[in-house]
């Protein structure tokens, strides 16, 4: 695939993901979501087992903070210290970090609360949109862009995507069936950040063809 299809499938994912988050939002302000929220909750939260909220909560757990700068600190080592991949450091620093810092901004302008009725574990702040939706799909996303172009195999690019869209999807699902995020909190999330890592890997796609 060619550089200049490259930039212009990330350009329109992001503006794709951009259009849809703003739908949720819209509908998400109006208080017209509710009824597909609560049919997600309830077909999530019915499947309720003491071995199921083990698993939500490691998967919650690898979403959460110390976990995510662990990670990240693993792979801001290996692309400095082994790789000296200069430039993909930065790019990984730049889709993370902002990442977090949009999701707190938007969190500021919603307002919205969290959940109360089935309540597994605690949790603090506003709802919309999820920060561990966001985190995991920046995370593993940026990690999945990054691998692919240093993988030449189809089974190994196969993997990599199955195991980054699973890492982003239990971790989802987690704060949902855990009561402290509305589905479209979730959804939300990952379409912002959806947004924000395509408009990243267009700016540094552009960079690299600049260069």
């Amino acid at each position: 695939m060619n550089l200049k299809l490259q930039l212009t499938r990330a350009l329109f994912i992001s503006f794709l993901c951009a259009i849809g988050f703003g739908g949720i939002a819209l509908l998400v302000s109006d208080k017209k979501i509710v009824q597909f929220d609560n049919v997600i909750i309830s077909f999530v939260q019915g499947l309720e087992s003491p071995a199921l909220t083990t698993i939500m909560k490691f998967f919650t757990f690898i979403g959460s903070g110390i976990p995510v700068a662990v990670i990240s600190i693993a792979i801001f080592f290996i692309l400095y210290k082994i790789l000296h991949h200069r430039r993909e450091l930065i790019l990984f620093i730049w889709v993370v970090t902002g990442s977090a810092l949009l999701n707190g901004t938007l969190k500021l302008v919603f307002h919205r609360a969290r959940p109360t009725l089935h309540r597994i574990v605690n949790a603090n702040g506003f709802s919309f949109p999820s920060g561990h939706s966001m985190a995991a799909f920046s995370l593993y996303g940026v990690i999945a862009f990054l691998l692919w172009r240093h993988i030449s195999t189809s089974t190994g690019r196969g993997i990599l995507i199955v195991c980054s869209s699973a890492m982003i999807l239990m971790i989802g699902v987690s704060r949902i069936y855990l009561g402290v995020h509305y589905p479209s909190d979730v959804l939300g999330g990952l379409l912002a950040s959806g947004s924000w890592l395509a408009i990243s890997i267009w700016f540094y796609q552009r960079y690299q063809e600049r260069r």
